[in-house]
């Protein structure tokens, strides 16, 4: 799994990355992931094709959510931390394009539902890139951490 682009390791439990491969996606179903979250539309430049069917074949519960990358939207955040909550028992990779959706909705869930504190959430999500870069991003992130 840590070949898949932009791969991060969380814990036991979870991980993130960019979009994997199908050959990927069957070292994903090795390591015992049980669940597969995809935060990316299926419009984005390098899907991964016939991805619900691949992920159920090999044994895995497949969710997709999509994120629109040019304007987030709190329901997506609010189906995927319901999606998570469901799911505490389960081994879960949530993946994006480039991990970045998926890196800020981990840390969006943290810090909203599990009660971490920012600044332990925010430097995790800042491994992978700075939403800062975004404006779009930043100002869905800090709507969304006002709520906390």
């Amino acid at each position: 799994m840590t070949d898949i682009y932009h791969y991060m390791f969380l814990n036991e439990q979870l991980s993130s990355s960019g979009m994997p491969t199908a050959e990927q996606m069957k070292s994903v179903a090795e390591a015992g992931v049980q669940v597969v979250i995809n935060l990316a539309p299926q419009d984005v430049p390098h899907p991964l094709p016939d991805e619900s069917e691949l992920v159920n074949a090999l044994g895995m519960e497949y969710i997709n959510i999509p994120v629109t990358w040019r304007a987030p939207e709190a329901e997506a955040l609010t189906r995927f931390m319901d999606a998570m909550a469901a799911r505490t028992d389960k081994k879960i990779l949530v993946h994006c394009e480039a991990n970045y959706r998926a890196s800020a909705f981990i840390m969006l869930y943290r810090v909203l539902r599990l009660d971490w504190k920012k600044e332990d959430a925010i430097p995790v999500m800042e491994k992978m890139w700075n939403p800062e870069d975004f404006p779009i991003w930043d100002k869905f992130i800090n709507e969304q951490l006002a709520k906390s």
